[in-house]
């Protein structure tokens, strides 16, 4: 395939995509920094996730490095950029589905010593499987310029080698389209068996089984389940697209749309991972939102002590008045915030 059929790449498609990288750059990162202040919360599903999000975090700041500089050739930085993502985006195929087949073995066949023991097989393959294939590729030098035809502005398989299609299969397409069938058939699994579980619950204990607190956490459980590999298809489906379109060399896959939806696709998984952690998981969620709490009492409080320690300047034209002290003043901590931040 010759370079002159590069896809142009738009301004207002790198400003979108790059927005996209940030927001999952930032996700992946919140999702490692939780895991890293709260060693309480440290679950063996947690910690995959995070290895999924060192892998979503790499290839989010390798994407944005490639959408921003929309490379043109075989550069030595075109290379290495290309090299990145195509560990990254394939390792995280791959942590996404070890984490599917974990929550398999644990709820389903209910085996958690089963379930711990596949961790280093997952060590090994999501990260090693990767590894080899990339170095294989540069090795023989198959990482490199694209044209954009099946990126957007990053490199990833050199386009003018003699079977890209090949190495665009094995550096990621065919991992691809494994997780498309797997994802789902693990997940309709597990739903089936925690709604087995919950009407069996409901027979022998009825009261127990419909109370707020059980279907609360039960429908929680089945919109996360139903979710996960809904938004896995529904990011990742607009580079299948596009690769399909390229072996019929049809023209479409350059249409500004769809590469859009494809950049996008390729590089927000690490920010609905982060959604989703955040959204479905409840003590995560309360504690970011006591920060939160604590960080607005301390803003309030500061600017409560610079509005009463300013002068009276209405002599000055500033009508600013300096607030009469209260008779009883709160408890405050040490730090000068009220008592409960």
């Amino acid at each position: 395939m010759a370079v002159d059929n590069q896809t142009v790449v738009y301004i207002s498609e790198q400003i979108v995509i790059l927005i996209s990288c940030a927001l999952s750059f930032l996700g992946s990162l919140l999702i490692i920094c939780t895991y890293i202040i709260w060693p309480d919360l440290r679950t063996t599903p947690r910690t995959l996730l995070v290895y999924l999000s060192v892998a979503d975090f790499l290839s989010a700041g390798s994407y944005a490095y490639g959408v921003w500089s929309v490379f043109e050739s075989n550069s030595v930085d075109c290379v290495v950029q290309g090299a990145i993502s195509t560990f990254a985006n394939t390792s995280s195929f791959f942590w996404t589905v070890a984490i599917a087949i974990y929550l398999y073995i644990l709820i389903v066949k209910s085996n958690q010593r089963q379930a711990d023991s596949f961790v280093l097989c997952f060590h090994v393959i999501s990260w090693g499987i990767p590894l080899g294939i990339t170095i294989a590729a540069l090795a023989l030098g198959r990482i490199g310029y694209d044209a954009s035809e099946v990126s957007v502005g990053w490199c990833w398989v050199r386009i003018q080698a003699p079977d890209h299609v090949l190495w665009m299969l094995l550096t990621g397409k065919i991992w691809e389209f494994l997780a498309y069938l797997t994802l789902p058939v693990l997940y309709v699994l597990i739903k089936k068996h925690i709604h087995r579980a919950h009407a069996a619950l409901s027979e022998y204990r009825p009261i127990l089984a419909y109370s707020p607190l059980s279907q609360s956490l039960s429908n929680m459980a089945d919109r996360k389940l139903t979710l996960i590999p809904i938004i896995f298809i529904a990011l990742r489906i607009w580079s299948t697209v596009r690769f399909l379109l390229m072996l019929a060399d049809s023209p479409a896959r350059q249409n500004p749309v769809l590469v859009t939806l494809h950049g996008i696709g390729n590089t927000f998984q690490g920010a609905a991972n982060c959604i989703m952690f955040v959204l479905f998981t409840q003590p995560i969620r309360s504690r970011i939102s006591a920060m939160l709490c604590c960080c607005s009492c301390r803003v309030g409080s500061g600017a409560s002590l610079i509005a009463s320690d300013t002068p009276n300047h209405s002599g000055l034209g500033l009508d600013v008045e300096t607030p009469s002290q209260p008779e009883d003043t709160p408890n405050t901590s040490r730090r000068g915030w009220p008592d409960g931040c």
